[in-house]
């Protein structure tokens, strides 16, 4: 099952969990395209449950959505953390590479959205 839901406004929720089904990498994909077309900042939080890995073309679609909303993701997400099964600081190291924004790997959703409430945005700064 994908998911991609807005919490309080700017958390950007993406889920990629059992049950899993046929269409969760086209669904997946097509979640990755709404991020990139978010029009306010926000944080991400991506939540995997260790499921299939994507086809070799879901994983270059993948890798090409990177490259291509780079430069849209660091104007508009404040902060990311990724939500897996094992996952470590070894996790976070090529997407702190790609992006300079502050990232998370971890295996405790509440580790990640107390990472995340730091880097929210404020109400002070809300845009008008």
């Amino acid at each position: 099952m994908v998911s991609l839901d807005m919490e309080d406004g700017d958390m950007a929720v993406l889920r990629f969990l059992p049950p899993y089904g046929p269409q969760d990498e086209a669904h997946y994909l097509a979640a990755l395209e709404r991020i990139a077309e978010l029009d306010r900042p926000f944080v991400l939080l991506s939540l995997f449950g260790g499921g299939p890995a994507l086809s070799p073309s879901g994983d270059r679609a993948q890798a090409l959505w990177f490259k291509r909303t780079r430069l849209r993701m660091e104007e508009m997400c404040r902060g990311c953390a990724m939500v897996r099964p094992g996952a470590s600081e070894t996790t976070a190291t090529p997407f702190r590479r790609l992006w300079s924004f502050p990232f998370m790997a971890t295996d405790d959703e509440q580790a990640a959205r107390t990472f995340l409430a730091g880097h929210r945005q404020k109400p002070a700064e809300a845009p008008p």
